[in-house]
């Protein structure tokens, strides 16, 4: 009963708002509600997120999964006409946005502007906006973190000053890099909310902190040169550019694409601090290329990713305000150009499905743009935090440009041809040397196909010619690299076998879980692990060139 006059409560609320366009406390988030001195609880969030749903008819909400501790993870479908699952989403023929946030629960401000901008999508005055787009946010996805509050956690942030939660969700991962191993509940049910909904652009909120330069934000998209060349060029060309414009222009906010200052000669800088007056041989450095990084991984699915990191030394309501019109920018940019969002993202799946001669990387390297840039630099001072004593950084009115090389880009630096697909033999899928990876195959979305008969194909072997681990644990995990020398084979397969074709939208994902030499892939991971790696030994997953004697259903 009491939870039913909750929701009538946030229901007229929602009418308010729509009437006067005032926020009464009941529909506010705890951020605006305690003046931005604390950040929304899950339960807060949930109630938010129902209360919502309770009073806009085009409004639905799902849980997509649960996390490590048992807590449902919360996802809000806005559209006009309501959808409520991906079929009528589709059906639509508009782009599909999802908005995640709260990857790293301290940092914060994504949650807060994702449920703010929820509220103006539902109620307010980004409600046209819905008859163009689908949008999905998930406000809270590392919801476990979320709720272990401390003082202590990112004391440098410039608030909130009661405390945010942790990085890592209940067992200790970071989330942010576990696209590819899949070890966490949450991370699981992303992948899979990623391949029944498909949206065609994937927006993920984080906060920054390291260098102090003189931007409210900063963002990226798909790192990572595996990723279809015309992606990588709409996000950082056309869309990008446009967000930027706007941000400026309508709200008054510096954005650019994120990077920390760095030393060209590559070594270490011993301050995060540059002086525009003597910059030296400063450079700005985007970070990494990675599928175990979101972005990245949105890339390689064939979809448009942004990356959005609010500037950690800006106050806090300067982050969720710049977080909320970056958010609210790049909807309107989407909305502006759906038809093109659309088309491109089902040409370059079904370009990918049908590529006959695709070359894709196994190794990468950092590379500046052809010329050099303007870069704002700042400073940040100092003040105490009243809660916990404890110096926060403050972002300063300098922001002075400084002209230097930008190294934005990766390049590949060696390739392999794209095969027909990879073999993964019955024997070692049985023995469990492969079933790790057939699982997380599975999880993927990947699509797989068994052997009904059997049959001698032509392959290309890769015989192990150098395998090592690092000595330093990581996330759980010592990473590997294999490095391997290719020969041509016939081999004997047996039914029970499983294909994973490369003639399907995911080719480029399947590629970097499965090659040999992938920098990121199952190798990396220990899904799979150095038993039978020896050099000498075949890797046991095989490069099929010739399908003719391959029999799959």
């Amino acid at each position: 009963m009491a939870r039913r006059v909750i929701l009538t409560a946030l229901a007229a609320a929602a009418a308010a708002v729509t009437a006067d366009g005032q926020v009464p406390a009941a529909w506010q988030t705890a951020a605006e509600r305690t003046d931005y001195a604390a950040t929304t609880s899950y339960d807060e969030v949930l109630r938010i997120v129902e209360g919502l749903v309770e009073a806009h008819g085009h409004t639905r909400w799902e849980r997509f999964g649960t996390s490590e501790e048992g807590r449902p993870l919360p996802l809000l479908m806005l559209s006009d006409p309501a959808v409520s699952t991906p079929e009528q989403a589709h059906k639509l023929g508009r782009p599909v946005v999802f908005v995640m946030a709260n990857i790293h629960a301290g940092e914060v401000e994504g949650k807060e502007a994702a449920l703010i901008l929820a509220r103006r999508l539902a109620a307010g005055d980004l409600r046209s906006l819905l008859k163009r787009v689908v949008v999905l946010i998930a406000p809270i996805y590392n919801a476990d973190g979320n709720e272990k509050v401390s003082v202590d956690n990112r004391t440098a942030q410039n608030g909130p000053v009661g405390g945010v939660g942790t990085r890592e969700n209940a067992k200790g991962l970071d989330l942010n890099r576990d696209y590819v191993k899949l070890e966490s509940a949450e991370a699981r049910a992303l992948v899979s909310l990623l391949s029944r909904w498909d949206p065609h652009v994937v927006v993920d909120l984080h906060t920054t902190n390291g260098s102090y330069h003189g931007y409210h934000l900063t963002y990226a998209p798909s790192l990572n040169p595996n990723a279809d060349a015309r992606l990588i060029a709409y996000t950082r060309e056309r869309l990008l550019p446009a967000v930027q414009q706007a941000v400026q222009k309508k709200h008054g906010l510096r954005t650019y694409f994120y990077g920390n200052f760095a030393s060209e000669s590559g070594i270490a800088r011993e301050s995060p601090r540059v002086d525009p007056a003597n910059p030296g041989d400063a450079v700005w450095r985007t970070f990494d290329h990675r599928p175990r990084f979101g972005n990245n991984y949105i890339g390689l699915r064939n979809r448009i990713a942004v990356l959005s990191e609010a500037y950690s030394y800006y106050d806090f309501p300067g982050r969720v305000r710049v977080t909320e019109v970056f958010v609210e920018e790049v909807l309107r940019a989407v909305a502006g150009d759906a038809l093109g969002v659309t088309q491109l993202t089902a040409r370059v799946d079904r370009e990918t499905a049908a590529a006959r001669s695709l070359s894709l990387g196994t190794d990468f390297r950092l590379a500046a743009l052809p010329e050099p840039v303007e870069i704002l630099v700042g400073d940040v001072a100092e003040r105490v935090n009243p809660r916990s004593g404890k110096p926060m950084r403050e972002m300063t009115e300098q922001a002075v440009p400084v002209r230097m090389k930008d190294y934005g880009v990766f390049e590949a630096t060696a390739t392999r041809p794209l095969p027909r697909g990879w073999l993964l033999p019955k024997a070692y899928v049985e023995s469990g040397r492969l079933a790790a990876a057939l699982e997380r195959l599975r999880q993927h979305g990947v699509r797989l196909q068994e052997v009904v008969a059997e049959g001698q194909i032509d392959v290309e072997r890769s015989v192990v010619v150098e395998y090592t681990r690092a000595e330093r644990v990581f996330q759980g995990h010592r990473e590997a690299r294999l490095r391997a020398r290719y020969e041509p084979a016939q081999l004997s397969v047996q039914a029970g076998a499983w294909y994973v074709p490369a003639s399907q939208p995911l080719a480029r994902l399947a590629f970097y879980l499965l090659e040999a030499e992938s920098d990121d892939g199952f190798v990396t991971w220990n899904v799979i692990s150095g038993d039978g790696l020896a050099p000498g030994e075949a890797f046991p997953v095989y490069r099929v060139t010739n399908l003719r004697a391959l029999k799959v259903k």
